[in-house]
């Protein structure tokens, strides 16, 4: 297993580059001009000096080649410098976003922690509903309960966030006056008050987002749950007189969960990336509403360093989940 990791490891990083340069000669198609919000009394040479201190206007080779030092050189030397006291990056060029001009990955970290209260909570909900629901659903198929669920996780599917957000605020925030409809990201937890405030605010977006994935989870767990039921291992663990709820909870739950970790783990880089639609609706101040900003300020290096981050956390994740299904599967061996 460990010589696999590392094989798959080492694959990665020519994976990682090929897909960073797909971007970035993407992005240089893409209209743009880091001096376009500049005021119209800056005298020429003034934005040209400041287009060269950004980098535009070379060749985009070498564009590219500063970007990789920036982002696999200089930016680790912040990081250490930062835990450590040090000074390995001090005077050195790191990626600036046109639309701030400010380093990219200061912006990504002030941003990162909202984003993980509000998607991250709204996917470990997810999973502690619909594991459960998946597998009472497939032990009980067609009763109430199984059709019940059927009925909720299709509303999940089919209804986008952009409705249920709205709809939410109209009634818990408008009607009812429970919830606040704008999230605020100022708001500092230090005692109880505080923190139930924060539980308050955090309740409508966490629930937008928990409805589809719950839906999509629990229709794949209970989907591998049938395939595993019907199993001749099934009925020989039944007839060797072991207890229903150990043949269902150990031997079946364990390899059914095979294919939904895969969901489960390429899920995850979502979280980081943040929920677009929903963080834009309730006005969350995280990463996926950064991205949205960017983009309509045509901010390429922005969008290129956090496009960047959500690969290599879904190759990450790949990995991850390749190794746990060795973990949940014995048959399944790598070396």
């Amino acid at each position: 297993m460990l010589t696999y990791a590392i094989r798959r490891l080492l694959l990665s990083i020519p994976t990682l580059l090929f897909i960073s340069f797909v971007i970035f000669m993407l992005l240089q198609l893409a209209p743009g001009d880091p001096m376009a919000q500049v005021p119209l009394t800056v005298p020429p040479e003034v934005k040209q000096k400041m287009r060269e201190a950004l980098g535009v206007g070379e060749p985009p080779l070498i564009q590219y080649w500063k970007w990789l030092v920036q982002v696999f050189w200089i930016e680790p030397q912040v990081a250490i410098d930062a835990m450590f006291g040090t000074n390995w990056s001090e005077g050195k060029q790191r990626v600036i976003s046109w639309q701030t001009r400010s380093p990219v990955m200061d912006i990504v970290v002030q941003r990162l922690p909202q984003t993980l209260w509000v998607v991250g909570v709204a996917y470990v909900v997810a999973i502690l509903i619909a594991l459960p629901i998946g597998i009472y659903s497939a032990y009980r198929q067609y009763s109430v309960f199984d059709q019940a669920g059927t009925f909720v996780t299709m509303i999940g599917f089919s209804i986008p966030p952009f409705f249920t957000g709205p709809l939410l605020i109209v009634i818990f925030s408008v009607q009812l006056g429970w919830f606040p409809s704008i999230y605020d990201t100022t708001h500092v937890v230090n005692d109880w008050a505080s923190f139930k405030e924060q539980l308050a605010q955090m309740i409508m977006p966490v629930m937008v987002l928990a409805l589809q994935i719950t839906a999509m989870l629990s229709r794949y767990m209970r989907a591998s749950m049938l395939d595993n039921l019907g199993q001749d291992y099934v009925r020989t663990a039944r007839a060797k007189g072991l207890s229903e709820s150990i043949v269902v909870l150990v031997h079946v739950l364990r390899n059914s969960m095979i294919p939904v970790v895969t969901v489960i783990a390429l899920g995850i880089p979502s979280i980081f990336g943040g929920a677009i639609i929903t963080e834009n609706v309730f006005k969350v101040n995280g990463i996926g509403q950064l991205l949205l900003t960017w983009l309509f300020a045509n901010d390429l290096p922005g969008v290129m360093t956090l496009t960047f981050i959500f690969a290599v956390l879904i190759v990450l994740f790949n990995l991850i989940a390749d190794i746990l299904y060795g973990l949940l599967d014995p048959r399944i061996r790598y070396d």
